[in-house]
């Protein structure tokens, strides 16, 4: 279920803001005014974000130096992994997050395997 979080204006471009949803912290964040909304914990060894650093769009851990590209959640150094992404919505300039959910990805059309005689 959707949960409000806060307006549009609270979270500056470049900036992260922890949050908590559905008893979960979360972090927002906004990269030229695109909002992307993750799990506070780093997968390396659940550390918090909440104090990390935003550099372009990349987010580093401050326990380990992890690395993250925000606008895809993907681990920037070491690959191979990932944050935890939730489904954000705005709706006049009030953002929500779903902590029940992750985002929607664009469906992409998958060649058939099918052989035709």
């Amino acid at each position: 279920m959707f949960e409000r979080v806060c307006t549009t204006d609270d979270v500056w471009v470049g900036e992260l803001i922890a949050f908590d949803v559905a008893s979960r912290k979360i972090i927002l964040i906004n990269v030229e005014d695109k909002f992307h909304a993750y799990d506070a914990q780093c997968p390396h060894q659940d550390q918090s974000l909440c104090e990390g650093s935003l550099e372009g769009t990349v987010l580093t851990c401050p326990a380990h130096q992890w690395q993250f590209d925000v606008t895809t959640g993907l681990g920037v150094n070491p690959t191979g992994c990932k944050l935890k992404a939730y489904a954000l919505k705005i709706e006049a300039d009030e953002i929500y997050v779903d902590a029940e959910q992750t985002p929607e990805k664009p469906k992409q059309h998958e060649p058939s395997h099918e052989h035709h005689q």
